[in-house]
């Protein structure tokens, strides 16, 4: 499945990274300690954490994933959202929860 599509079935907000949003999405991950998503994660991964940091976007980068989602309406700050955009990285928010937003993910067919 591919990013915009599921930005407009669960209706994410987008943060960064409209440019991006023809990414393939094959997986999906729900963490909140980064070394657990630099060992786990692989290219085509959506994120789904609470930490809205600079870090984020720098694992994001380097493994390839396709976004990031941060649930419950979090935003990071604007340095790293201008750091997304620099690195054309797709940052989503979702008033929904980390569990929701797996969950949907979920009955679309993408797995962990």
């Amino acid at each position: 499945m591919v990013l915009h599509e599921i930005v407009e079935k669960i209706g994410f907000k987008i943060l960064a990274g409209q440019e991006s949003l023809q990414a393939p999405v094959t997986h999906a991950y729900i963490s909140d300690i980064l070394s657990d998503v630099m060992a786990r994660s692989q290219k085509g991964t959506l994120w789904i954490t609470n930490q809205t940091h600079m870090n984020v976007i720098a694992i994001v980068f380097f493994k390839s994933l396709s976004g990031v989602v941060f649930p419950e309406g979090l935003i990071p700050d604007d340095d790293v959202l201008a750091k997304a955009r620099e690195k054309h990285i797709a940052v989503l928010s979702s008033e929904l929860s980390a569990f929701d937003i797996a969950g949907r993910l979920y009955a679309m067919g993408i797995r962990g």
